[in-house]
């Protein structure tokens, strides 16, 4: 199976350098990972660097300050390396007026996969994001983190009716989008204590609820590398989910661990 990863962090400002992931890569089985830009850090030279000094393992998704008027003539220099297989974005966020779709529409004209990064399922629900993603029907969105519904603080933290998430997952109505899930650890509550092997007491059927709305070939696994080493391992995120029971078979596995991935991303 060629497995890539749709999600994994590096930087020499915040997290680890690329050869932590890489090493992860090589111990697991891994082909390939997108460097997903860390939120808040608009220089992307290392994440190009990286790309160019592993040829063939990485791809670059990157991230420029919108709240910058050039933000647009600054995606279209950066979309210009092959390195560059998309750019990350908040749903809310929006280019200074007088087109505060500017950097969206950029975007779009440039064929640029859009990687969103929701901090609840709430943002990936608001109307306004789910008009912007109409708006552009050849625009390829990614939602990440099943659009939001993530890292519980309690066990009460996500549980049913999940309004938001439900509401989110019609985003699937639109061809156009593609939801990452990560390690069971991103919304599963951590048992304590520990069992001595892997796993969760309960585990909400958000995996579920997604697969039903957008179906295998388009959903894909990032590890989120390396906040998942403090949740469950990055190991552990990808083993538990290649037998996850809402995959029927290895077609279905093929295009979450891989094929979606490169169906979605612009690599080179």
């Amino acid at each position: 199976m060629n497995i890539i990863d749709t999600h994994a962090h590096a930087g020499i400002n915040w997290f680890e350098p690329v050869e932590m992931i890489l090493h992860q890569m090589n111990l697991n089985g891994v082909q390939r990972t997108a460097l997903i830009q860390h939120a808040g850090n608009y220089h992307n030279d290392y994440l190009l660097e990286c790309v160019k000094r592993f040829p063939g393992r990485f791809g670059a998704v990157v991230w420029v300050d919108v709240n910058d008027p050039n933000a647009p003539e600054t995606l279209e220099r950066l979309a210009q390396h092959e390195e560059v297989i998309g750019m990350r974005l908040h749903p809310p966020q929006r280019s200074p007026e007088p087109d505060p779709l500017a950097i969206w529409r950029k975007a779009a004209e440039l064929g640029l996969p859009v990687s969103c990064f929701a901090r609840n399922a709430a943002q990936a629900a608001d109307p306004g994001f789910q008009s912007i993603v109409e708006q552009f029907p050849n625009l390829t969105v990614i939602l990440e983190h099943l659009a939001g519904a993530y890292r519980p603080q309690s066990p009460e933290s996500v549980t049913a009716p999940y309004d938001d998430y439900r509401v989110a997952l019609t985003l699937s109505r639109f061809p156009n989008t593609c939801i990452k899930f990560g390690g069971l650890g991103e919304f599963c509550v951590r048992p304590n204590p520990l069992a001595a092997q892997y796993g969760f007491e309960e585990i909400p059927p958000l995996m579920e609820m997604a697969y039903e709305a957008f179906g295998p070939e388009r959903m894909m696994w990032g590890s989120d590398f390396p906040p998942v080493a403090g949740r469950e391992g990055y190991r552990n995120s990808l083993e538990a989910l290649k037998e996850y029971p809402c995959f029927r078979n290895q077609e279905e596995r093929d295009w979450v661990f891989g094929k979606a991935a490169e169906a979605a991303f612009r690599w080179s």
